[in-house]
């Protein structure tokens, strides 16, 4: 929603659990609510109502835990809107948040790497919340021509998703010294990809700079193609095309 340009102003909730005599869901079940509760205290979005669906097993254990949150905002000026894709080649491509050493609990892990239990990615309220406000502030400003939050898939897919719907590639860099799979493709929180015109980067860079938040220069939007560490990985057309038939592929 923010990313959207709108303000968050309520949620609804369905938790979907084991059996709660089962003291691994109980617990599972308790740190959910809290940790929802919480986030809600600090973004002023109050539960207005919600269900919670108990003994979701079988012989073979519990169901994963799966609180499942729905949330709707308000967008005052339709001017305000913010789309996700890359708008025009040659501006900056930016992430507003830190890269983190992190790839617990990624799709990555899980499908590709076959590890199925790992911790929680990376998670910091604060920090979450005070991208969120400055992500805010560059809409309303209008500083920022696209905004895409990093979440399942890692900073990777959001790129991809970033170019698909414009027809947009992109020409991107690591910026820091982690492992590869984690900067690419980590789905620690707290993070937004952003494409600014060039122009804007000074602006954009005081803003995050005054508010503490880590700000950095990924790369460039491109016509089309794919760049990735200097490598050419294609025509986003190619990927778009991977991503729109991968599941038609694998049933058939």
């Amino acid at each position: 929603i923010v990313c959207s340009g709108g303000e968050p102003i309520g949620v609804t909730n369905c938790l979907n659990f084991g059996n709660p005599y089962d003291p691994e869901v109980y617990f599972q079940f308790v740190h959910a609510v809290t940790g929802m509760g919480d986030a809600c205290k600090k973004f002023n979005t109050p539960v207005t109502g919600g269900n919670v669906s108990f003994y979701n097993q079988n012989p073979d254990g519990p169901v994963y835990p799966t609180p499942t949150i729905g949330m709707v905002g308000i967008l005052d000026n339709i001017d305000q809107k913010m789309t996700m894709h890359f708008k025009d080649a040659g501006d900056i491509i930016v992430l507003i948040g830190a890269q983190h050493n992190d790839i617990a609990s990624s799709e990555y892990l899980h499908k590709l790497k076959g590890v199925q239990y790992s911790p929680a990615p990376y998670f910091n309220l604060e920090e979450e919340y005070n991208t969120q406000q400055l992500v805010s502030k560059l809409i309303r400003n209008k500083k920022i021509k696209s905004a895409h939050d990093i979440s399942e898939g890692g900073l990777m897919i959001t790129l991809l998703e970033s170019g698909f719907s414009g027809g947009k590639g992109f020409s991107v860099h690591p910026t820091i010294d982690i492992r590869q799979d984690a900067y690419w493709f980590g789905e620690a929180q707290g993070r937004v990809v952003v494409s600014i015109a060039a122009s804007e980067w000074g602006a954009v860079q005081a803003a995050a700079t005054a508010e503490g938040i880590a700000i950095t220069q990924l790369g460039t939007v491109t016509a089309n193609e794919v760049e990735v560490a200097g490598n050419n990985w294609g025509s986003i057309e190619d990927w778009k095309n991977k991503y729109d038939t991968a599941i038609e592929k694998l049933i058939q």
